[in-house]
């Protein structure tokens, strides 16, 4: 019985989460532009993530603590140019079983099309994570929640208004195993991003909703340590008194776990 109230609470998390594109399009239309801009982009990363012992740190009292290590580049205007990359370490301590608690520090230097004008960010992020598996019929999917706070700034567009930009972002995901193939799988995902304050003057963020990714795509588990993944991922961004986007990507994803 707890199990299915559990699957029946993530079911109705992520269903929320899931409507975040509507929420997209009911933004958009009290903006006064009646057209989004729309391309075509592939991004790309890697993400590590592992316990101390495997660098060689074998202190007892780290047992619990972990590393992050995440490199990503993103290519812009039909996939043509290189257009940001995100470097983004982390310390993170597992709480138990299901739950870690994330700090960490992120780089993302930015250029066009995703900027009129290239820009560094930087950032602090703070992250809890949540992820289980559940046995439905004969399929184990795993369920995961990322709940992501963030501390941004741009040295370029220092502002009276503020110079810094905090963030809230809501990821909710599944990976559904292929029961005759489990190392092949199905990944479906949503995060949406909400900007909590106005910051770096009248071209920086505004309070209120930012932008919803959603992920379709294709899992394989090559080994006990890595996970390819690679699907569609649709990104909606709502740009205060611009024109907003719409990105059509290919995202391709490999994940460590040490």
């Amino acid at each position: 019985m707890l199990i299915k109230q559990k699957i029946i609470a993530l079911l109705a998390a992520t269903g929320l989460v899931l409507l975040a594109p509507i929420s997209v399009h009911a933004e958009s239309a009290s903006n006064d532009n009646t057209s989004d801009s729309i391309d075509f982009q592939s991004w790309n990363n890697v993400t590590a993530i592992g316990k101390f012992e495997t660098l060689g740190i074998t202190n007892p009292k780290l047992a619990n603590f972990r590393w992050w290590m995440e490199g990503q580049g993103r290519f812009g205007n039909d996939g043509t140019r290189f257009s940001q990359a995100i470097v983004r370490p982390g310390l993170g301590y597992q709480v138990n079983r299901t739950t870690q608690v994330w700090l960490g520090y992120a780089w993302a230097p930015t250029s066009a099309p995703f900027a009129g004008t290239s820009f560094d960010e930087q950032r602090i992020w703070q992250q809890l994570s949540w992820a289980d598996r559940f046995k439905i019929g004969p399929f184990n999917p795993t369920f995961a929640l990322r709940t992501r706070f963030e501390e941004r700034w741009v040295e370029q567009w220092k502002d009276p208004s503020g110079d810094t930009g905090y963030r809230f972002r809501q990821l909710a995901r599944v990976l559904i195993p292929v029961p005759q193939a489990p190392n092949f799988g199905l990944v479906l995902a949503n995060e949406i991003f909400v900007h909590m304050n106005n910051a770096w003057g009248a071209s920086g963020p505004h309070s209120g909703f930012d932008q919803n990714r959603a992920f379709a795509g294709g899992a394989y588990t090559i080994n006990k340590f890595a996970r390819a993944e690679i699907g569609y991922m649709n990104q909606t961004l709502n740009r205060f008194n611009n024109t907003n986007l719409m990105d059509h990507i290919l995202s391709t994803n490999l994940f460590l776990n040490f």
